[in-house]
């Protein structure tokens, strides 16, 4: 079992920039993983502010690549991926600038491949049934409710 001792501020910086390096980060993370490494509340701000400063840390860039890794290797849908995004507390104009690396056309096209993968695997012969079921999988998916039932009236 690990005990954690406070870490000076000039420890944390660092261990902060190789988090970083590692892989994109949002504040709400950093700001997390300070608390648990005993880092005091005044030294964190500070560490955010100097991680921002150097362009480790930049939330905009996050919200970018947490909209394009969970669209593309998740299928996930702009609904859950805004969810996700609003718990990490990233700012609306962040979550809009992430959104625009989605092509609508392609969003489209993948909801439509989630569908015909989805109805192929499903065992239902009551069609009105198997739509609501499809239905539900590509909400839950985070799709919006619309899109979803004009791709199935089609």
């Amino acid at each position: 079992m690990t005990i954690f001792r406070n870490m000076t501020k000039r420890e944390a910086l660092e261990k902060m920039k190789k988090y970083c390096a590692y892989q994109e980060r949002c504040q709400s993370e950093l700001r997390q993983k300070l608390y648990i490494l005993k880092v005091n509340s005044e030294d964190i701000d500070n560490i955010l502010c100097h991680l921002i400063e150097e362009n480790f840390l930049n939330e905009e860039r996050f919200a970018k690549n947490f909209v394009r890794g969970k669209f593309r290797q998740k299928n996930w849908g702009k609904i859950k991926i805004n969810q996700h995004l609003k718990q990490k507390g990233i700012s609306d104009y962040c979550i809009k600038k992430g959104f625009k690396e989605i092509n609508q056309e392609e969003y489209l096209k993948t909801l439509d491949v989630i569908l015909l993968k989805k109805s192929k695997v499903l065992i239902e012969e009551n069609p009105f049934i198997k739509k609501q079921k499809l239905a539900k999988y590509a909400i839950n998916k985070g799709f919006e409710n619309n899109l979803v039932w004009d791709l199935l009236r089609d």
